[in-house]
């Protein structure tokens, strides 16, 4: 007969009843959850406590008992990925949005959370990035032409990739929001000729780019500010091109309309805004652990509801791009580079942060192979633009 916790965590994990797994109880006892064949096997390590159980939360808990050492997951990730979508059908409805009531809640306090929560998770410290980032320290989805390219070939191509769907042209003013430690503004600075800024919510970042900026001798033309992007201020700045990578998973469902009508003020007539952000199959929270662990702010939005509020700021696509698997790839490298580095991150951190941040990767790579995420560049133009080839062919020909 079942003891209290077993018969309580039995009760939790049925309620993953589509697809099929199994539990390796701490008593060696086995169980099948599910119908079909189990693709993956939760191996209970030792007896957890009551605590450990959320009556409701199969995520929370399963995550938590991981990164405690509780439990260890043997089998494919990404049938862990699919049960775990394929089990969570809650879905929130798109509130109207109404920009003096957000204003007056960020005037409340919220601008400086998200501050906070940019700051829990890029100001680990770039020591911490740099163990398994690549020597651009890009933080976001790589681009692959090939699958042999190494992490930092990819990134490299992922900055030329976005900066060639803008088309640049000397002495055009470039903003990049949320510009992590200014690999792409710098590019810009010394490949196209133009003014470029970025913009953070993170020191560490802040400080990192405007050291590599004045080794660079770019100041003149480079630049990247601690700053919110809702505090510039249109009146005194436009832009002929914006980019944002990585960043709009940031904002928070109910921000996203400020975002873009933001992006909107800054943006001049007829000028370019290509939006790179991961974006979920449906409209849906952040799921529990990533929520409480790694981005608390964060909400990835879906692609129904991103393209919806487009025409309401007067942004057209141009040219939408998924890089799913390209983002994939990108994580199996980071966590690769990462379990090589294991040691230093435990002695810089802890062992419990160490396996947090290894399902994270794990996890994340798992849900852009599955599909149940994406990552799209949209290219998009205020009101219209005229002045791009007819065809995407200019994005991919090599450069004459």
């Amino acid at each position: 007969m079942f003891g209290a916790k077993k018969a309580a965590l039995q009760k939790l994990l049925s309620l993953w009843n589509k697809g099929a797994f199994e539990v390796e109880y701490w008593d060696g006892t086995r169980e099948k959850i599910g119908t079909g064949n189990p693709g993956f096997t939760l191996v209970w390590n030792r007896e957890p406590t009551l605590k450990d159980i959320k009556p409701t939360d199969i995520i929370l808990t399963i995550s938590e008992a991981y990164m405690n050492g509780l439990v260890d997951i043997r089998g494919n990730m990404d049938n862990v990925i699919r049960t775990m979508f394929v089990n969570d059908k809650e879905e929130q409805v798109v509130a109207k949005y109404d920009f003096a009531k957000l204003r007056k809640k960020l005037d409340a306090g919220l601008e400086a959370e998200e501050a906070k929560d940019i700051h829990l998770h890029y100001d680990l410290g770039n020591d911490f990035f740099a163990l398994w980032l690549d020597k651009t320290m890009s933080y976001s989805c790589a681009y692959f032409e090939t699958p042999q390219d190494s992490l930092e070939r990819a990134q490299e191509q992922k900055i030329e990739h976005s900066l060639r769907k803008l088309r640049l042209k000397p002495g055009e003013k470039l903003l990049d929001i949320g510009c992590g430690w200014g690999a792409l503004v710098i590019k810009a600075a010394r490949e196209y000729d133009v003014q470029a800024v970025g913009i953070t919510l993170s020191e560490e970042q802040c400080a990192g780019a405007n050291a590599k900026i004045k080794e660079l001798g770019l100041e003149n033309r480079c630049q990247v500010r601690y700053l919110n992007y809702l505090d510039m201020d249109a009146t005194k700045e436009q832009f002929d091109k914006i980019v944002s990578i990585g960043m709009f998973e940031h904002v928070g469902k109910e921000f996203l309309p400020l975002y873009l009508y933001k992006v909107n003020s800054l943006l001049k007539e007829d000028g370019l805004f290509l939006l790179h952000s991961i974006m979920g199959t449906v409209t849906a929270p952040t799921n529990s652990f990533m929520h409480n662990y790694i981005f608390p702010g964060g909400y990835v939005p879906s692609v129904h509801e991103t393209v919806a509020l487009f025409p309401d700021f007067r942004l057209n696509i141009l040219n939408m791009e998924s890089l799913r698997l390209h983002y994939a790839a990108t994580l199996d490298r980071w966590h690769a580079n990462f379990m090589k580095q294991l040691p230093a991150v435990e002695k810089m951190y802890d062992k419990k942060f160490a396996r947090m941040w290894s399902l994270y990767l794990r996890g994340c790579a798992s849900a852009f192979r599955t599909g149940y995420l994406d990552v799209f560049q949209l290219l998009l133009a205020k009101t219209n633009s005229n002045d791009i080839p007819i065809n995407a062919k200019y994005i991919y020909d090599e450069p004459k």
